[in-house]
């Protein structure tokens, strides 16, 4: 079976994007169960010149849903991050990644092959094909904020493993 770049994009994203969602679940009610803020969490850093947890979480959903929109106005163009904000809107910017990916057709996806598409990062334009900015641009960096977000909750002790952070594979049915 061929790939095709909606196969490339929107059901990866989304096994990703469902399962931050389900680990930001597991985070709220792990500081529920000890008595603790989940907002606490918002500014937690790896380490000091990292990038905050929320950060993460807006970057992850950036490069998930206006990547995926990028493929189809030829320009990634999320909108201006908010910055700290609490973790339940964390939440909600997930969740709203998943429904904005869901909106998006096969055929939509699928006519943006061979696309251009351009990105300017300051002075920089960097050019692309539709399918060489999801693989090498937008899926990267969506998996290093993702994985990132993840390690955070994980080193302040938030009870998730390996199998939150996949989600659900997509297996061939029996």
């Amino acid at each position: 079976m061929a790939l095709s770049l909606y196969d490339l994009s929107v059901p990866t994203f989304l096994q990703t994007i469902d399962a931050v969602g389900g680990f930001l679940g597991r985070a709220a009610k792990h500081c529920a169960d000890a008595g603790t803020d989940p907002d606490d969490l918002v500014n937690t850093r790896l380490f000091p010149d990292m990038a905050p947890f929320h950060f993460q979480i807006e970057a992850l959903s950036h490069h998930a849903a206006w990547g995926v929109e990028a493929l189809t106005t030829g320009v990634f163009a999320p909108p201006p991050l908010v910055g700290s904000m609490p973790f339940a809107d964390l939440q909600a910017m997930v969740a709203q990644a998943g429904v904005k990916l869901r909106a998006f057709a096969r055929d939509e996806i699928d006519a943006c092959a061979g696309k251009a598409l351009d990105l300017q990062i300051g002075p920089r334009r960097l050019a692309f094909t539709a399918e060489a900015f999801i693989l090498s641009f937008s899926l990267p960096n969506f998996h290093f904020h993702a994985v990132t977000a993840y390690d955070i909750l994980r080193a302040n002790g938030v009870p998730i493993g390996k199998r939150d952070y996949e989600g659900r594979l997509r297996t061939v049915p029996a």
